[in-house]
């Protein structure tokens, strides 16, 4: 029997407002909720929020806090939005001495994505636990002996990451002492498919992403003179004639500025769409998933080539929603999946048999995916193991 617990996450929806951050974190939440416990969504910020509507990036937080009122209504959670930008802060939600009660009360916090600096009052939280879902940067920066890195680590009780392969003989970074525990990313699978089998596809459905195609490389880092990239673009890139040699359209939406790149995906039988209608209406960006043929995408470059074995939260829906996944391999091929249902590729060749088998055999590889999602990631399963080895 599961003693109820008093947890929050600590997480970005408000600052970033967009579906898949907001899917991200009700994950948690809901499936916090259903393991019994009382939870709690805290944003406690210095950053500025992002307006998915107006694309501006400012001190104004209120579509944000808005947004995150909306789902605490819908899910049955207490929330609060602390804007530490403003002099004095500001927060909504619940009252500053709520908000200091509550740290000071709770069994554990989760710091999701490492989204939250340190101030002093996380200091009285009894139980804060990292998790990392941008596994490689954060080990390189320790075996760089970054004071800053180490120290912001070193004030959590447990470290958690996406990154199941790290501290294995494939991952070539360092740990250095620091222990990091594998997770994943936690699916409430029945959000997305409550059948025992997912319907199937239209006829013109289409293998879909979604892609952020930013290049500005502020989160790329050099290590042993190598540089490891923080994009995805590049990846799709190499991969541009995947549709066409596979005798597919396949969809991706994303923004494109570079006028000769998209037109090289439009000759290579890609289908371009803008990903605004889908970021703002986190139902929008479900259905778009559930009506897909299944997923293509590609990782990035930091998560391929350091082996962490990271996998897509993304994904995961698609998987959650019985569309079979097609995706870069980062290593995790080792923990789940046999090429049925979840495909990882390293070379064309990978994905024109990939897609071949799925096209001879969608229900099988359908049901195999939504298997794979409810063995592997349900939100029950994946949160009660984080919380156990964390000690709540």
């Amino acid at each position: 029997m599961i003693t109820k617990k008093k947890i929050i996450i600590l997480g970005f929806m408000g600052g970033c407002p967009i579906a898949g951050v907001i899917w991200q974190h009700l994950h948690y939440i809901i499936g916090l909720q259903r393991l019994g416990h009382d939870v709690y969504y805290v944003e406690d910020t210095v950053n500025f929020p992002y307006n998915p509507s107006t694309f501006d990036i400012s001190d104004d937080y209120t579509y944000g806090a808005s947004t995150v009122a909306t789902l605490a209504k819908e899910y049955n959670f207490q929330w609060a939005y602390c804007a530490r930008y403003k002099d004095p802060f500001e927060i909504v939600g619940m009252r500053h001495a709520e908000l200091l009660e509550l740290y000071r009360t709770c069994d554990a916090a989760l710091n999701v994505c490492g989204s939250h600096d340190f101030y002093e009052d996380l200091a009285s939280v009894n139980n804060l636990i990292y998790v990392e879902s941008d596994p490689g940067v954060e080990q390189i920066k320790i075996d760089q002996g970054r004071e800053e890195t180490i120290s912001f680590l070193k004030k959590h009780h447990h470290l958690f990451t996406f990154g199941e392969a790290i501290g294995t003989p494939s991952f070539p970074v360092p740990l250095h002492d620091f222990h990091w525990l594998p997770t994943r990313q936690p699916i409430v699978t029945d959000l997305w498919c409550s059948t025992l089998e997912a319907p199937p596809p239209a006829q013109e459905a289409l293998y879909t992403s979604v892609c952020n195609w930013s290049t500005s490389g502020k989160k790329d880092i050099l290590w042993h003179d190598s540089t490891y990239l923080w994009s995805k673009s590049l990846e799709f890139l190499k991969f541009l004639q995947a549709p066409r040699k596979c005798g597919e359209t396949f969809e991706l939406a994303t923004e494109i500025n570079n006028q000769e790149e998209k037109n090289l995906f439009i000759n290579n039988h890609w289908r371009l769409i803008l990903p605004h209608d889908l970021s703002v209406n986190w139902r929008s960006y479900k259905d778009y998933i559930c009506s897909s043929r299944g997923e293509f995408t590609c990782a990035k470059d930091q998560y391929v080539r350091l082996k962490t074995g990271w996998f897509s939260d993304r994904s995961a829906c698609y998987l959650a929603a019985g569309r079979p996944v097609i995706t870069q391999e980062t290593g995790f091929s080792h923990l789940y999946g046999d090429g049925i249902g979840l495909i990882g590729f390293s070379t064309m060749e990978e994905i024109v048999e990939a897609a071949r088998s799925i096209r001879t055999d969608y229900k099988k590889h359908s049901q195999a995916a939504l298997q794979i999602a409810r063995e592997y990631f349900e939100a029950e399963k994946v949160l009660s193991s984080l919380l156990e080895r964390a000690g709540v």
